[in-house]
């Protein structure tokens, strides 16, 4: 990898000097130290990432890989010098002075195109899920660490002064040991109906195969079925709301409460039917207790319809409850973490919160703290091997909804379940012939 070494000279400099933190990001660099890099994915989030990384004067944006050529045109005026590949592998084969990507892709190809970056030696900034299966997360936490990665899932949420909150409350404990939570989001990316059947014609500029990538071939659907936005309600590309919101919803959470895997997971509402996500879900984990928490705790995901029970509710009192959020019950009181509204998590249930002073917590830019730790200044508060584990135990989640009403045993080391094997066939995928990827 190229981590761009001038590392020990310049830390020396930043010690000596004191300098500020938003000083060094905004800084300019000397030509040797502008971090090349390259984007998997040219609009939507991508393109948003590619104008936050791209804040940084210290990155170059280099080249694009973007299987649609309708939408490139962006770029094409923004960065009149980038590069514009349609194939990543050809991108990957090409370009041989990057120092970083990023994946901003739909979820099946968030793995596939991370590790081939990661086996040339690239850091990787890569959109949430970080992969669409449990195996793919474990793959890219374990070579990430093996090669010494910068990594970085983004999880903007995670560098956000209300969410480091939760976090540090939870840590300080305020609210006592966390025994239960409850969070959820109204997002419904699913679909009751059936595939239709029916082949439409490639859009012009769309090469089709390759958006279709490690997943089996399949016939086009017009009317935006797959692309560019419903992917994520299908069972071969996107991971539903679960995969798409519990990335941030629960990142606080997993982050706050210490735990990893969970011991058993449950799914209570009816599951996906053979293409489409479900559009609501609750699912129930147990995990074993950690020092913030009682012996065991048990964490339940909502989305869709789904709500918290009554009596969960009830520990707001008059307050609304949020379009998405937790609610965490501990030992000496409740917290309230809205995720689309409020400033601060709401602490309730004990007199000595009439007058509690919010820690002094700040914002970090969650995309230049990665370009600076590229350039060997700081680190990234959500590498892989914080996000991989928390991809895994969400993704969890995701897999038990294919199996409604059956208490699923997990075997975290082993990467299995220990009674059903049926569910250990949707830990890994197959990869179609000509996408395979070393190491996955």
């Amino acid at each position: 990898m190229k981590k761009i070494t001038r590392r020990s000279a310049l830390k020396a400099t930043a010690a000596t000097f004191a300098a500020p933190f938003v000083w060094r990001l905004h800084a300019h660099a000397a030509p040797s130290e502008t971090v090349l890099h390259a984007s998997f994915g040219a609009s939507g989030m991508a393109g948003s990432d590619i104008g936050s990384l791209t804040a940084s004067k210290n990155l170059k944006l280099v080249a694009v890989a973007e299987v649609d050529d309708n939408r490139v045109g962006d770029i094409k005026k923004r960065f009149p010098d980038c590069v514009i590949y349609k194939d990543f592998r050809k991108l990957l084969d090409t370009e041989k002075k990057l120092d970083s990507v990023n994946v901003s892709t739909p979820d099946h190809m968030h793995g596939p195109i991370a590790m081939r970056a990661m086996n040339r030696g690239l850091n990787v900034y890569g959109q949430k899920p970080l992969t669409q299966t449990i195996h793919e997360a474990r793959r890219l936490t374990e070579v990430a660490a093996e090669k010494k990665l910068v990594t970085q899932m983004g999880i903007q949420i995670h560098s956000a002064r209300k969410h480091k909150l939760v976090v540090k409350l939870i840590q300080d404990g305020v609210i006592g040991k966390v025994k239960e939570v409850h969070s959820w989001s109204g997002k419904s990316w699913g679909d009751t109906a059936a595939k239709p059947e029916k082949k439409d014609a490639v859009p012009a500029g769309l090469d089709w195969d390759l958006w279709l990538g490690v997943s089996s071939e399949r016939p086009f659907i017009a009317g935006n079925y797959y692309h560019p936005g419903n992917w994520r309600k299908r069972l071969d590309f996107g991971t539903g709301t679960f995969g798409d919101m519990g990335c941030h919803i629960l990142d606080p959470v997993f982050n706050a409460i210490g735990v990893g895997n969970p011991s058993s997971i449950r799914s209570e509402l009816p599951g996906p039917n053979d293409y489409n996500w479900s559009l609501d879900v609750q699912v129930k984990y147990v995990f074993p207790g950690s020092k913030f928490t009682t012996d065991t705790v048990a964490l339940t995901w909502y989305n869709g319809s789904a709500r918290p029970p009554k009596d969960v509710v009830e520990h707001i009192g008059k307050l609304k409850l949020d379009g998405q959020g937790s609610i965490l019950i501990g030992t000496e009181g409740v917290m309230y973490s809205q995720y689309d509204s409020g400033n601060t998590p709401i602490l309730l249930g004990a007199d000595k919160f009439k007058d509690f002073k919010m820690p002094d917590v700040t914002n970090d830019n969650h995309y230049l703290q990665y370009v600076e730790a590229v350039r060997g200044i700081g680190k990234t508060s959500a590498p892989f091997s914080y996000s991989g584990p928390l991809t895994e135990m969400v993704l969890l989640g995701c897999l038990a909804t294919r199996f409604p009403k059956t208490d699923l045993k997990w075997d975290t080391k082993g990467l299995k379940f220990t009674n059903n094997d049926k569910a250990n066939a949707f830990v890994k995928k197959e990869y179609r012939k000509g996408f395979e990827v070393e190491g996955l």
